[in-house]
C-alpha cells in the first residue's frame, strides 16, 4: 500500500457504530408521537447523512422538509440523542484492535467529521477515545465542511503530517471525494451505513474494504 504516516477517520459508519443510538431515539420519538417504530435497517441507511435525514425518514411523509414542525421535531431528536448518545454506540468489533496497532508503530490517527463537536466531544469522551484520539476535527470547527478539502487539511496540519501521507477512511461518497480534494489516498468501508442502492465501490475510492479485518490488514496493523 501507499506509505502513510497518519489514518483518519470519519466517525459515524466508519469508526463508531452508531447506529443503535439514532434508531433507538428515532424509535421513541415516533411512540411519542403516536407513530410505529421503524426497522432498524432503514433508520441505519441514513446515519451518515446527518439529523435531518433521520428526523425526516422518522417524520417526512407529514411535514415538508424545510418546515418548521420538522425542524422542531428534529430539535426534539437531538436533544434527546445528546443524553443518550453513548448508551449503545461503540467502536465496531476489531476497531480497538486497529487503533492499538496504529498507536503501537507510532502511527497517529485522527477524525474528520460532519457531526459537531456538541456530540463528537462526549461520544469520543464515553467511548474513552478521547485521549487516544490526536485530532478530532468537526463542522463548527471551519469555515466548510465536507466534501470540501478544508476539514481535512487542517486535521493534516495539526497532524504534522503532509496530506499526501495520510489516510482518510469513509463510508460515504462525500468522504471520499473530500479525501480526493484534500490531496489524500481513500479507503471506501463496505461495513458502514451506505445509502440503499449505492455500494462502496461506487465511489472509486483508491482502495475499498468490507470488514475492519481487510482495513487493519490493509494499513498493516495484522
Amino acid at each position: 500500500m501507499h506509505p502513510h504516516e497518519a489514518v483518519l477517520f470519519d466517525l459515524d459508519g466508519t469508526l463508531i457504530d452508531t447506529a443503535p443510538d439514532f434508531v433507538a431515539v428515532l424509535n421513541r420519538q415516533r411512540l411519542a408521537h403516536g407513530r410505529e417504530p421503524l426497522p432498524p435497517a432503514r433508520i441505519r441507511s441514513v446515519v451518515s447523512q446527518g439529523s435531518k435525514a433521520v428526523v425526516a425518514l422518522g417524520f417526512g411523509d407529514r411535514f415538508d422538509l424545510d418546515s418548521p414542525e420538522l425542524e422542531a421535531l428534529r430539535q426534539e431528536f437531538l436533544t434527546t440523542y445528546l443524553k443518550h448518545i453513548a448508551d449503545e454506540s461503540r467502536l465496531f468489533p476489531g476497531m480497538d484492535e486497529l487503533l492499538a496497532g496504529l498507536e503501537a508503530r507510532g502511527t497517529p490517527w485522527g477524525i474528520v467529521t460532519n457531526k459537531p463537536s456538541l456530540y463528537t466531544t462526549p461520544l469520543l469522551a464515553a467511548l474513552a477515545l478521547d485521549q487516544r484520539c490526536r485530532v478530532a476535527i468537526c463542522p463548527d470547527m471551519v469555515n466548510h465542511s465536507k466534501p470540501h478539502p478544508e476539514p481535512m487539511l487542517k486535521a493534516a496540519h495539526a497532524l504534522g503530517v503532509a496530506p499526501e501521507r495520510c489516510i482518510y477512511v469513509g463510508d460515504h461518497r462525500r468522504d471520499i471525494e473530500a479525501g480526493r480534494n484534500a490531496g489524500m489516498r481513500t479507503v471506501a468501508v463496505g461495513y458502514g451505513y451506505i445509502l440503499d442502492g449505492e455500494t462502496a465501490l461506487d465511489w472509486e475510492a483508491d482502495h475499498t474494504v468490507d470488514t475492519v479485518s481487510e482495513l487493519s490488514r490493509l494499513l498493516g496493523v495484522i
